[in-house]
């Protein structure tokens, strides 16, 4: 169609290497198109019309068939009306003149005027975000189909500072403990299903702690919500025009990102968390989380754990006795405000029990759970297992399919618990008792049925209660 050319009117802002800088070149051509596409004319009805809601103007006309509706529209491109259906009285129907013909929509309100999934303040808006888009489908159909096989995204844009942010991370990470990578083993031995005795268990857990490592980086996909971009905007991907008035195309919510709906697609699972956009510490995703902070864990668990580890695991019931809600509640808002500069030390909170029932409402308010929904089954279906090495293997391949953040704050908080039970002693609290308190907090179901979840209640314990008292062998 039309070459791409440069332009100063992207809403967008592009990041490169200042070595390597140039200007952002971005597709003017459908921005074109948007500005040729013709413009709403209302067709005014001659006379009031008694039956008109009082959410529709003029442009009503009552009770008219559709050949009279195309009459009136005739010969003026963009030009609307809005009428009662002799179909089905009591709906409306919005007539549009496009080129040649009239396109008919049922049109409806709900305190704002849609046809599809977008919605309107006013009738005029919804024709022209319609004239928009049929003119740029007429004009550029083939173009729209083919705009995303040469993305800028990989040499522009988005990509460019996420490349940069990588560097200085590498940089700092050489220096920094806290870099975002860690190390887990591969998996051991093919689980079978006959599982092969092993001469003494000691073998096996020897197999299970002396197998390869392997370097993992923590991914994240990009959280795409459909946005309404003031101004023009280009997309981020393709590097095309954005079109229409509203819910142009969607937008990251974690990192920014804005791209088409279409373009958002092939998105490479490469989402950098901004902290600016990080609203809240608890039920936040916890891979965003641990993005936005650079950190292997939430700063959560590990403030928590800390506290608690420094001056709390003596205390009788640990985990078990629950804290004033209202305190934890008080924590909880305390981290959302000031994240890992929230103050949880005793002068605050000189209740240990008040930071272990904060840990375990992060755990448990978390969106996506520490044994995530996609993995729950397998966990289950290994405490299932009668074989108890059989078992404990099952319980480590379902470990490794963890996504890198998940498996990383199962992996710290275990080797906590297991400190926990050291002290039995005096905390009254051993593995069994932990399992009791950790296993619905960790693991929930995916179709969050009070029934299912009553079910498994056994075997969550016992994964667990394995994973805690393992925890050397498992992790």
């Amino acid at each position: 169609m039309a070459a791409s050319s440069n332009s100063s009117l992207s809403g967008s802002s592009v990041s490169s290497d200042p070595e390597d800088y140039q200007p952002p070149i971005w597709k003017s051509y459908l921005y074109q198109l948007q500005q040729e596409a013709p413009r709403p004319k209302r067709i005014v009805c001659p006379k009031e019309m008694e039956t008109r809601p009082k959410y529709y103007g003029r442009e009503f006309h009552g009770l008219i068939s559709r050949e009279y509706a195309d009459e009136l529209l005739r010969g003026a491109d963009g030009s609307y009306l809005i009428r009662e259906s002799q179909r089905q009285p009591g709906t409306h129907t919005l007539a549009l003149r496009f080129g040649p013909q009239t396109f008919n929509y049922r049109l409806f309100y709900d305190g704002k005027h849609f046809v599809a999934e977008k919605r309107f303040e006013s009738v005029h808006d919804l024709v022209t975000d319609a004239l928009i888009t049929l003119y740029i489908e007429s004009k550029a159909a083939e173009y729209i189909a083919k705009m995303t096989a040469n993305p800028i995204y990989e040499h522009l844009g988005y990509t460019s500072l996420l490349k940069e942010k990588m560097v200085q991370r590498v940089s700092r990470g050489r220096t920094d403990s806290r870099k975002v990578t860690f190390v887990r083993t591969e998996r051991p031995i093919k689980l079978l299903a006959s599982c092969p005795q092993i001469s003494s268990p000691v073998v096996r857990q020897s197999a299970l702690r002396e197998t390869p490592e392997k370097q993992c980086f923590y991914e994240k996909i990009h959280n795409f919500k459909v946005h309404t971009f003031r101004g023009p905007h280009w997309c981020e991907y393709c590097a095309n025009f954005m079109w229409g008035l509203i819910a142009q195309g969607v937008r990251c919510s974690d990192c920014g990102l804005n791209v088409h709906k279409q373009c958002s697609k092939l998105v490479p699972s490469d989402c950098q968390p901004d902290l600016r956009r990080i609203k809240k510490v608890f039920s936040c995703d916890l891979t965003t989380l641990v993005k936005a902070h650079n950190t292997p864990r939430p700063m959560v668990v590990d403030l928590c754990i800390r506290e608690i580890e420094l001056r709390g695991m003596r205390s009788e019931g640990l985990y078990r006795v629950s804290g004033f809600s209202e305190h934890v509640e008080d924590v909880r808002l305390t981290f959302d405000r000031e994240g890992e500069k929230a103050d949880i030390s005793a002068n605050a909170y000189a209740d240990i029990n008040i930071i272990a029932g904060a840990l375990k409402l992060y755990l448990r308010d978390l969106p996506i759970p520490v044994i995530t929904f996609d993995s729950y089954s397998k966990f289950i279906q290994a405490a299932k297992i009668p074989n108890a090495e059989c078992r404990l293997e099952a319980v480590h391949e379902g470990l490794l399919q963890l996504p890198p953040a998940h498996y990383e704050t199962l992996r710290y908080l275990m080797a906590h618990l297991k400190r926990v039970t050291t002290f039995e002693k005096d905390n009254l609290m051993n593995s069994e008792n932990l399992s009791i308190v950790f296993g619905p907090t960790l693991m929930q179901p995916p179709e969050q049925s009070a029934l299912t979840t009553l079910n498994d209640m056994r075997q969550q314990k016992l994964v667990v209660q394995l994973m805690i008292e393992h925890e050397d062998v498992l992790f």
